[in-house]
């Protein structure tokens, strides 16, 4: 990915304005985890408490994100591995909720799920804008980026799928959006993974010359 506004691959988060940003993001997706599973759990949505442990997820690798600022590019990369291995576990959980919903099945509410899920479209859509300078950078930054332009995206589907659920009075439409974002986890953690493990080898070669 190229340089976005002046920002190199190897901006690594050093400016109070990125920090301030971050606080702003941490805040939004710290508030949306808390709506989203209480109204998940009340909808009978599986796919709106994917996206809820997704919330919760982008909040705590994001105060991981603003603690290592400034750090060794080793300790950085090790919590971008974090991050993405924890996106692997979050994967399997949605995986794991998704094929029991398959045998325990209720339909989801559908106008709750659709109505939470604008409302958590319209917060990372925020987030999205506030970190729009700030998309390309090592892999701490880079997957701040990549969780909350995910996050955009399996909102859109999930606003999708609530029409569907309306219009077919079928749970696994439901079903199937949370694997869909099970998926994209996958995607963004082999990304941040790949480049962090490349980050680390290159500082260490380094190290060692």
């Amino acid at each position: 990915m190229s340089a976005c506004c002046g920002h190199k691959k190897d901006f690594d988060g050093m400016s109070a304005e990125y920090r301030r940003i971050l606080w702003w993001v941490i805040a939004i997706n710290a508030i949306m985890f808390g709506v989203e599973m209480i109204s998940g759990i009340g909808a009978e949505s599986q796919a709106l408490q994917a996206d809820a442990l997704d919330f919760l997820a982008d909040s705590l690798t994001y105060g991981l994100s603003l603690w290592v600022i400034g750090k060794s590019i080793t300790i950085r990369s090790n919590a971008a591995l974090i991050k993405g291995y924890s996106l692997v576990i979050m994967a399997l959980i949605v995986f794991g909720g998704t094929i029991y919903r398959l045998f325990v099945l209720n339909e989801p509410h559908a106008l709750t799920m659709g109505s939470v899920a604008i409302a958590a479209l319209l917060a990372n859509l925020l987030s999205v804008w506030l970190l729009r300078k700030h998309k390309d950078g090592d892999a701490n930054v880079r997957s701040v980026w990549l969780c909350s332009r995910n996050d955009a995206i399996g909102n859109v589907v999930i606003v999708i799928a609530a029409s569907g659920v309306w219009f077919t009075n079928s749970a696994y439409i439901d079903l199937a959006v949370a694997a869909f974002l099970a998926v994209l986890f996958l995607n963004s953690a082999w990304k941040i993974v790949q480049q962090a493990t490349t980050e680390k080898r290159d500082a260490q070669q380094a190290h060692h010359h």
